[in-house]
């Protein structure tokens, strides 16, 4: 190109395409491509988060199992949850109702020889409320 350039009295230091403009079929086929890629990353970036939301809550309930503690604060998160939707609450019963609540809410603990909790079930025989 130099040579050619230098015929007509003009240096040449660089040049470069600037704008190309591609048959239909080949810029179609380009469009797919880009769209197939984005799909594909996309694709990796929700794998990604469904992993790393698994393994969270893998962590979660380990933890609630290795701590009571734990395990009453989501319960009653929980039960906070259902309290919101609730507008109005009826009670009737044998008078009874504030020992009944704290049976749900405050198990008797039993402890194990190792001086263990024994009993981690937060609603077990005889812990349903009777109304």
């Amino acid at each position: 190109m130099q040579e050619k350039a230098a015929v007509l009295g003009v240096e040449l230091n660089g040049f470069g395409i600037r704008d190309i403009i591609l048959p239909g079929d080949i810029k179609e086929i380009m469009n797919q491509v880009l769209v197939a890629e984005k799909k594909a990353q996309a694709n990796s970036i929700m794998r990604r988060e469904e992993t790393a939301s698994t393994r969270s809550l893998l962590n979660t309930a380990k933890l609630m199992e290795e701590n009571a503690m734990l395990w009453k604060l989501k319960e009653m998160e929980y039960v906070e949850k259902i309290a919101d939707k609730i507008s109005n609450i009826s009670v009737s019963g044998n008078g009874d109702l504030v020992s009944q609540l704290k049976q749900i809410f405050v198990p008797e603990i039993k402890w194990n020889k190792a001086g263990l909790a024994a009993d981690r079930q937060p609603f077990g025989p005889g812990k349903q409320l009777h109304w």
